[in-house]
């Protein structure tokens, strides 16, 4: 049953961001946005989100018997494909504008939404790069993480190395042991500044860079760890060759195949300002 809140909140007006807070975003490559859904907000579209995530997840299997990357969280992809209350979240207005104005681009598309669930027990998430998956020929992409639950660092709070994204892309790694192993290093190495917020609110979110490496401890809470991301790119960005089998695949998949070279803008990467 589709748990239906009527009618939920419009989410179209924009929240000025503070000067501090996008050269943060700039310099550090992510930072953390308070308050971006009021508490009614996110008790409107917390039921929305979350039961839609838990009928269209498709992992049945015991956390033990998992790998790595599947222990480390339940990953619904695309909501808004098949809920129609999700898609308002989804194609707000409200959050689209904060990652407009982080990246300094007047307009930006939606690659794809997914929720991310860590259950009690999940294992942690490795270090990896976002954009290492996405065929795109610009750097102005931005996740945005939105808990729908009060969260702290014993839930796997959401860790970054600061100011990593300059270099682009820096090992052929998808979300692995191997990624985890090798980025250790490469942080290390680098002494990049390791951040993570102590908590966070429902209803606020972290926007980090798509290059920008990052990671989550596992959840050693009894509490799911519900995670809302949507991951926007800059309106203009094109479609480059693929570098690897997972680029190739979110070419077919987010990007349905459009010639190399071409515009973002399938029908699954809709304008959103």
């Amino acid at each position: 049953m589709n748990a239906k809140v009527s009618p939920l909140p419009q989410l179209d007006n924009f929240k000025r961001l503070s000067p501090q807070t996008i050269l943060e975003f700039r310099e550090k490559g992510h930072t953390l946005v308070k308050n971006i859904l009021s508490p009614a907000e996110i008790e409107a579209y917390r039921p929305v989100i979350v039961n839609a995530a838990d009928r269209y997840n498709t992992e049945k299997r015991k956390l033990e018997e998992r790998d790595t990357y599947g222990k480390a969280f339940l990953q619904i992809m695309n909501l808004w494909q098949v809920d129609t209350d999700t898609k308002k979240f989804v194609f707000a207005p409200r959050m689209a504008k904060i990652a407009a104005d982080l990246m300094g681009v007047e307009n930006v598309r939606l690659y794809h939404d997914q929720a991310l669930f860590k259950e009690p027990g999940g294992g942690p998430t490795p270090w990896h790069q976002d954009q290492y998956y996405w065929p795109v020929d610009t750097n102005n992409t931005v996740t945005m993480w939105m808990p729908l639950v009060d969260i702290n660092e014993e839930m796997g709070m959401l860790t970054f190395a600061s100011n990593s994204y300059t270099n682009g892309a820096v090992f052929n790694h998808e979300i692995s042991d191997q990624s985890a192993s090798a980025f250790d290093d490469y942080v290390t190495e680098n002494n990049f500044p390791i951040s993570r917020a102590k908590s966070m609110k429902a209803g606020d979110a972290t926007f980090h860079r798509g290059f920008t490496i990052h990671n989550a401890p596992g959840n050693n809470s009894g509490k799911r760890r519900e995670i809302m991301t949507i991951i926007y790119v800059a309106d203009g960005a094109r479609i480059t060759p693929h570098k690897n089998e997972w680029q190739k695949n979110d070419h077919q998949k987010w990007l349905m195949g459009k010639p190399i070279g071409s515009p973002v803008d399938s029908e699954l990467n809709p304008k959103l300002l």
